[in-house]
């Protein structure tokens, strides 16, 4: 077509004058495709006049050479193959038909929490394949040593007798052992049943397997976190405050006339109309902000002041009960309630996870704050609350254990108490594998005690009482925390626990039938509306988080708490680190050795400081210049709706 309306230009010199209009119309046309950047592929022209255009861009007097030619091809190929398996993936994908009733009939924000789930448990299945190809497999070709004799603990001074101490329970029922990790004790679950040959016999070092493959799981979490989070950047920190898409874009543009079947056309009328109670309600709230005069404002900070001071007190409260649980659980195992103390850590904080929440939205509906800050403020502090119980279970299960802070026989000639834990890593595992095993026992009983009975009783009985209970809400933020919890947990137990993420996976998927059945069934839908944009940020944000804490007591550990004497991989090592040096001098040549000694000596961190102060410097200067860009679309932005609404 292109290339007609050229020749058709060239014969026509001395036609009337709306030929010269459409020459003038193709010379533009032309200027226009030479100079633009857009790909090819995605111009609306037939093939013949996509090659037309790709060589009106090649530079004159330089001609495409066949190796150039073969590798757009294979770029092509590649691009297309990429395609059709994301296609594919789609098609394939899990969950894709319930996830699309969910977003069509209860809006993206609630549907990018059940998509949170999927991703979650891709993560703990990629953890899973990792560590099962790395330590598991070759742990099973090599075929582990039998277990030496135990360790003879007769030279310590320990008060009373060591057995009365393990915490081996007085009743020997098997789902009591289950529900407590005891029955898996020798399996693969946990530490104490890796063993292995000493490096100078092995090929392959599974204790260098076993060391890295944490390590590497979390930062491959922390890689696919982070890419999520920026796809989930809100829209508004990229456009400002200042513009605001038109409502009638939305109105004339979102139906979908592809649509025939009844159940789809409802669906998607549904979507559009929880879009736009989105708007709406974000250009409310932004209008109440604009109205708010300084006083209001001085006065809405010192309001704000005191409720976070009360509810920070409730959280030092709440920290210190998960505290002095945790301790007294740990030191009392030898009394007849023992059975009970084994899920006391778990339930305060369960239950310090469902009073402090309630607590807090009293104290900030007492100051009549508008509903979008409630909601910020009580979430914030709901995140805060949660990850904070999780480390402060952390310490006080370190302090116990690790005897951090304490002074004891055991404590100054193992390095950890090794008293009342022979294997300390086996009883650490057992602990987050209670915790992950008592939150999904509680999603459980909330779901069929609590959630389905609540809905059977308002639709049987009508009255005041019954038209104030009615449905549970389905409160986005709280699933997600909920959810975050148990991830976090099973990030801090890749260490102690390795085949968690497979307890997890079961766990999530569970979840996601039984979350998407209280919603449709038992629960009603929240008021407040949420972006998907929004949502998943958030969701990253606090995942991220949740790495963090579970990251910083796994490198303490590896690289500074004495392991075991009686069990696991590393017996005879002051720190599971120090397999690395030994692996260094046993594997690696002279040569090899200086490099690494270099790299890790503080000679490299001179040119290591000046090199990442050029990458930060560059860094820097794009980030500014990307801002700059981004004012400047910005103002256009606002400048075309406005000329669209005049």
């Amino acid at each position: 077509m292109l290339r007609q309306w050229s020749v058709q230009g060239e014969q026509a010199p001395g036609e009337p004058e709306p030929e010269h209009a459409g020459e003038e119309l193709w010379e533009q046309e032309m200027k226009r495709l030479h100079s633009s950047q857009e790909p090819v592929r995605v111009l609306p022209y037939a093939m013949v006049d996509k090659r037309f255009i790709r060589q009106l861009r090649e530079p004159e007097g330089v001609k495409t050479s066949c190796w150039q030619q073969w590798r757009r091809r294979q770029e092509t190929a590649g691009r297309r193959l990429g395609e059709a398996a994301q296609r594919l993936a789609r098609g394939c994908g899990l969950w894709e038909g319930a996830l699309y009733e969910i977003g069509g009939l209860f809006g993206t924000g609630i549907q990018s929490y059940f998509t949170f789930l999927r991703f979650l448990l891709l993560l703990n299945l990629l953890t899973l394949l990792l560590t099962t190809s790395l330590v598991l497999l070759p742990l099973v070709w090599l075929h582990p040593p039998d277990p030496g004799p135990a360790l003879n603990f007769t030279a310590l001074q320990c008060p009373g007798d060591l057995q009365s101490q393990t915490g081996v329970p007085k009743f020997h029922n098997q789902l009591w052992n289950i529900l407590t990790g005891r029955a898996f004790n020798n399996t693969y679950l946990f530490y104490g049943a890796y063993r292995a040959r000493p490096e100078s016999s092995l090929a392959y070092s599974v204790r260098l397997a076993y060391l890295l493959s944490p390590l590497a799981c979390l930062l491959l979490c922390f890689c696919g976190v982070l890419q999520r989070m920026v796809k989930g950047l809100p829209q508004k920190l990229f456009l400002g405050q200042d513009y605001r898409s038109p409502l009638s874009a939305k109105v004339f543009s979102s139906w979908d006339f592809c649509i025939q079947g009844q159940d789809a056309a409802t669906i998607k009328k549904h979507e559009i109309s929880n879009e736009f109670k989105v708007e709406l309600e974000e250009g409310r709230h932004f209008l109440l902000v604009r109205q708010q005069t300084r006083a209001q404002r001085a006065y809405r900070l010192l309001t704000y002041v005191r409720v976070n001071v009360l509810i920070g007190l409730l959280v030092a409260g709440a920290i210190s009960a998960i505290f002095w649980a945790t301790k007294y659980s740990q030191d009392n195992k030898e009394e007849s309630l023992f059975l009970l103390l084994q899920y006391l850590p778990p339930g305060v904080i369960a239950l310090v996870n469902f009073l402090g929440p309630l607590l807090f939205v009293f104290l900030v509906q007492l100051e009549n704050y508008p509903p979008n800050m409630e909601v910020n403020l009580t979430l914030i502090w709901c995140v805060v609350l949660k990850l904070a119980s999780l480390g402060m279970f952390s310490f006080s299960l370190g302090q116990t254990v690790l005897c951090v802070g304490r002074n004891r026989t055991s404590c100054e000639s193992y390095g950890y108490n090794a008293c009342d834990y022979q294997c300390w890593e086996n009883s650490v595992g057992e602990e987050l594998y209670k915790l992950s095993i008592f939150n999904f026992l509680l999603t459980v009983a909330v779901t069929f005690l609590v959630s389905l009975p609540r809905r059977l009783l308002v639709e049987r009985f009508s009255g005041r009482f019954w038209a104030w209970l009615d449905r549970e809400e389905f409160l986005v933020p709280k699933n997600v925390l909920d959810i975050v919890e148990g991830q976090t947990v099973t990030w801090m137990g890749l260490f102690y626990c390795p085949l968690l993420p497979l307890l997890n996976s079961v766990f999530i998927f569970l979840t996601f039938y039984m979350k998407k059945y209280t919603l449709l069934r038992n629960s009603r839908a929240s008021l407040r509306r949420f972006r998907a944009s929004s949502s998943t940020f958030f969701f990253q944000l606090v995942l991220i988080l949740g790495l963090l804490l579970a990251t910083v007591p796994l490198g303490y550990v590896v690289s500074s708490i004495r392991s075991s004497w009686d069990c696991g991989l590393f017996t005879n090592y002051s720190a599971p680190w120090q397999v690395v040096p030994e692996l260094v001098a046993l594997r690696l040549l002279p040569p090899g050795q200086r490099i690494l000694h270099y790299l890790g000596s503080q000679a490299f961190s001179f040119p290591l400081l000046v090199l990442l102060s050029l990458v930060l410097t560059v860094c820097v200067s794009q980030s500014q210049a990307n801002a700059r860009a981004i004012r400047g679309l910005r103002k256009q932005l606002v400048w075309t709706a406005e000329t669209h609404r005049g």
